[in-house]
C-alpha cells in the first residue's frame, strides 16, 4: 500500500506534469511574470465554468475577502456576521478593516452558518454577512439571500473551500458557489480542490460596477499608470500560478467527483458504527465536493484517535480545535457561551480524514478499518 498522504499533490500532478509543465514553461518563454496572456486566459476560462460575469484574480484567499469587502464600501464600525466555526482568515480581514465581527454559531449537521442565528445577530449597524460554504458544502444561500434582502446587507461568499460545488434552489435551479452574493471569494491554496502550487485567489461578482472597483483595488489602486483612483493594494496571481491553474481548471469537476467517490466508501464503511457521525449532505450530491470529510465522533476519546491514527501512519486533522470567539485576538465581551453551544461541542469531537483525488480502495480500508477497530475496543 503507498503511504497514505492527508493530500496527494505530487500523485495528482504527475498525472498532468506535461500539461504543467508545458504552460509553466510558455509563461518562463514570454517572460510575462505579471498580468500575463496565462492570467487573463485563466480569468476568462473560470468566468465560463462558474457561470459568472467578472473573475477577478489576487494573491490569496484572505486577499480576496478582504478586497471585496473594501470594493463594498465597508466603513470602520460597520457589523459582519460570519460563523464562529471556521478558520480565522475569515474574521482576521474584518478585523483589519477595522469592521466588527460577530460570530455567530453554525448548523449541527452542515457545520454552516445557522440561519436562525444569522436573524438574532441582525442590528442597525449590520452591513453584511459571510456564509462560510465550510468543507465543501454550500451554506443555505437561498435563505441567506432572503434575509440580506429585506435587511438591505451584502453577502459575501466565503468559498475557499468550496470551488466546484453546486447550490441547489428549492425549484431544483442551481448555482455554482461563490457566484449567488453579491460577491464571492475563492483560495487556490496548493491542497484547495482547485489549488496552484504557491498563492493564489480570486474575486468573483455579477456586478460591474463592483467589478471595476475592485480591478482597481487589486494593483495599488489603479485603472491608468500612475493614476490612483481608489486606497489599493498590491494583489496579483502571478502568471505561473495562473498556468498551473489554467492546467488543472478543465480537471477540477473529474477532481471534485473522485472526491465524493471516496467520501461515499467512506460512508459507507461507517454506516453501522452508532459512535461515528458522517459528514450530513444538504441537497444533491453536487452540493458538497469534500474539501474535507470530517466526522463527529462521539462516547470516544478524539484525542487518543488522533494519536492512534497517526501512530499507524495514517494523518488527521482537526478542523477546528477552539471556536473563534475563544480565539485570544477575536475575544469579545458580547458573546455568550449559551449562543455557541453548537460550535463548543464541534471542537471537541471533529476529526478530518485523508481527502484527495487519489486515494484507493486500499487506503480507504486500512484507515476505516483502523478507525473501527479503535472505537469499538
Amino acid at each position: 500500500m503507498k503511504n497514505i498522504q492527508m493530500v496527494d499533490l505530487k500523485g495528482q500532478y504527475k498525472k498532468i506534469e506535461a500539461v504543467v509543465n508545458a504552460s509553466i514553461l510558455e509563461v518562463l518563454d514570454t517572460t510575462a511574470f505579471i498580468n500575463g496572456p496565462k492570467v487573463n486566459a485563466f480569468q476568462k476560462n473560470l468566468e465560463t465554468y462558474l457561470g459568472v460575469k467578472h473573475v477577478i484574480p489576487c494573491a490569496n484567499g484572505t486577499d480576496a475577502l478582504q478586497i471585496a469587502m473594501m470594493g463594498l464600501g465597508l466603513k470602520p464600525g460597520d457589523e459582519v456576521i460570519t460563523a464562529d466555526f471556521t478558520f480565522a482568515a475569515t474574521v482576521e480581514v474584518i478585523a483589519l478593516l477595522q469592521l466588527t465581527p460577530v460570530l455567530v454559531d453554525v448548523e449541527p449537521d452542515t457545520f454552516n452558518i445557522d440561519v436562525e442565528a444569522i436573524k438574532k445577530a441582525i442590528t442597525p449597524k449590520t452591513k453584511a454577512i459571510v456564509p462560510v460554504h465550510l468543507f465543501g458544502q454550500c451554506a443555505n444561500m437561498e435563505a441567506i439571500m432572503e434575509i440580506a434582502n429585506a435587511h438591505n446587507l451584502y453577502v459575501i461568499e466565503d468559498n475557499a473551500q468550496a470551488i466546484g460545488a453546486n447550490f441547489t434552489y428549492i425549484n431544483g435551479d442551481k448555482k455554482k458557489a461563490g457566484t449567488i452574493g453579491h460577491a464571492g471569494s475563492t483560495s487556490f491554496f496548493p491542497s484547495k480542490n482547485l489549488g496552484c502550487y504557491g498563492d493564489g485567489g480570486a474575486i468573483f461578482t455579477n456586478d460591474d460596477d463592483l467589478a471595476h472597483t475592485i480591478r482597481g483595488i487589486v494593483n495599488h489602486g489603479m485603472y491608468e499608470r500612475y493614476h490612483h483612483d481608489v486606497v489599493g493594494v498590491n494583489s496579483r496571481l502571478d502568471s505561473i500560478q495562473a498556468a498551473v491553474l489554467e492546467a488543472k481548471l478543465p480537471h477540477l469537476d473529474a477532481y471534485n467527483a473522485a472526491r465524493i467517490a471516496a467520501a461515499n466508501k467512506y460512508d459507507d464503511a461507517f454506516k453501522d458504527e452508532d459512535k461515528i457521525t458522517v459528514p450530513f449532505r444538504n441537497g444533491s450530491e453536487d452540493n458538497h465536493v469534500f474539501h474535507q470529510y470530517t466526522l463527529k465522533v462521539t462516547g470516544v476519546d478524539r484525542d487518543a484517535l488522533v494519536k492512534h491514527l497517526n501512530e499507524n501512519g495514517i494523518p488527521c486533522g482537526v478542523y477546528y480545535p477552539i471556536p473563534l470567539h475563544k480565539q485570544k485576538a477575536y475575544t469579545d465581551e458580547r458573546y455568550n457561551e449559551a449562543d455557541f453551544k453548537v460550535t463548543n461541542q464541534l471542537v471537541k469531537e471533529v476529526i478530518s480524514l485523508p481527502m484527495h483525488t487519489e486515494l484507493d480502495d486500499e487506503q480507504i480500508d486500512f484507515i476505516t478499518t483502523t478507525i473501527k477497530t479503535f472505537i469499538n475496543e
